[in-house]
């Protein structure tokens, strides 16, 4: 295996395998040791980069964020004046490609949203990437009209956090909803915020 020496490419390595280790192992099997085993790097290259348990999960976080845009597919939402269906459709997809082809990223966003109530040094960051999401939906759910976007985006990534954890996490760990169901849901929440 040919180990990536470049800065963003091994800061991207390095951050990649935290995530993979988060979701595997959980917090604790999360260190700098494991990170350069996991990743085939020699021994010290992670604390090179991430000098302290903080800056590892920082970097944890930043690219947690980056790929999970990709996964929501933020590129990808309508113009909400297309009204409320194609806005299901988009949203119902971004949950269901985080609950099928992305579960382990997901579960890793799950270990360091915990970990982020035990450090407030790392709740800033996390709440900071979860902000792109979160400030995206908000513009969207105005867009269609909505009359209270603060709790109908709330309400949104309450429901969407919580089929989630429940599919990946919880007691439905065995099973994931289709596609389709998964869109009925989207669909009968912003029905019920904005009208059909």
């Amino acid at each position: 295996m040919s180990v990536r020496t470049a800065g963003p490419a091994r800061s991207d390595l390095v951050a990649d395998t935290a995530l993979a280790l988060l979701a595997e192992r959980g917090m604790r099997g999360l260190t700098h040791r494991a990170v350069d085993e996991a990743a085939g790097l020699p021994q010290g290259s992670t604390s090179n980069l991430a000098r302290t348990r903080q800056a590892l999960l920082e970097l944890a976080v930043r690219r947690l964020a980056d790929r999970e845009a990709r996964v929501l597919g933020l590129h990808e939402m309508p113009d909400p004046r297309a009204g409320a269906g194609p806005l299901a459709d988009a949203l119902a997809l971004a949950t269901h490609r985080a609950l099928t082809g992305n579960r382990s990223l997901t579960l890793a966003r799950y270990e360091l949203a915990l970990e982020a109530t035990r450090r407030p040094e790392l709740r800033a960051y996390f709440d900071a990437a979860g902000a792109r999401f979160r400030d995206q939906l908000a513009a969207l759910v105005t867009g269609l009209g909505s009359t209270d976007p603060a709790r109908h985006t709330l309400s949104l990534i309450a429901w969407a956090d919580g089929l989630m954890f429940s599919c990946v996490a919880g007691s439905f760990g065995a099973e994931s909803p289709s596609l389709e169901d998964v869109r009925a849901g989207v669909r009968e929440l912003l029905e019920g915020m904005v009208g059909g």
